[in-house]
């Protein structure tokens, strides 16, 4: 490779760095409003004043690693991610991916904080069932779960109990607890998942009736 192209390749970063640089104060705003946070509310949880955040919006100020390190963490966001988009635009673009017979759709990208969020969609079983629901099979780990579903009947497996969840009721507890999962309708069941790193006590925010198989209500 010639000397020329040598300077012609430092100069093209150069000018993706000063691209880069001049839609940033673009995409800060656009982070913040899609978290629907106002100037002072985002002020208050990084320490940075609400001058310096709209001159940093505004592009009247280059931010330095004092300002981004910050404002990552307050977006929950890697620092590559909030400096790395040209467009401004925060929306995540999920690959969905097919496990244990679910499909799984990411609702977030990396978190710094393990928290991560899934859409999940068990199919209608392949056959008319005549009676009870099989009880899935069970599993243990660290963590912490949180779901809501959004339709179907969800059959969830908790120790020795067993619920049955239906659209807009919700589920919360503690992952070292075994667990499992099952459609209990015969159409499709889906439900949004959160999963956090750090367990906790187990808390089921719906009450089941009587028996071993129930219905929340």
């Amino acid at each position: 490779m010639s000397g020329g192209d040598d300077v012609g390749g430092v100069d093209g970063g150069a000018d993706e760095t000063a691209q880069v640089m001049a839609s940033l104060g673009t995409r800060l705003r656009a982070v913040r409003q899609a978290r629907g946070l106002t100037l002072a509310q985002l002020a208050a949880a990084t320490g940075i004043s609400v001058s310096t955040l709209s001159r940093l919006e505004s592009g009247r100020r280059e931010p330095g690693l004092r300002h981004l390190l910050p404002l990552a963490r307050a977006h929950r966001l890697a620092l590559d991610e909030l400096v790395g988009s040209r467009t401004g635009d925060p929306r995540v673009h999920p690959r969905p991916f097919t496990r244990h017979g679910q499909t799984w759709v990411p609702l977030t990208r990396n978190p710094n904080d393990g928290l991560h969020a899934y859409k999940q969609i068990l199919p209608a079983p392949a056959t008319p069932r005549t009676g009870s629901t099989p009880r899935p099979e069970q599993g243990s780990h660290e963590g912490h779960e949180w779901l809501y579903v959004l339709s179907g009947r969800l059959l969830l497996a908790l120790g020795d109990h067993d619920l049955v969840l239906t659209a807009g009721q919700t589920a919360e507890f503690d992952t070292r607890v075994p667990h499992g999962i099952a459609n209990a309708g015969d159409r499709p069941v889906e439900w949004i998942a959160l999963y956090g790193a750090q367990g906790e006590r187990m808390h089921i925010r719906v009450r089941p009736t009587a028996g071993r198989t129930r219905d929340a209500s």
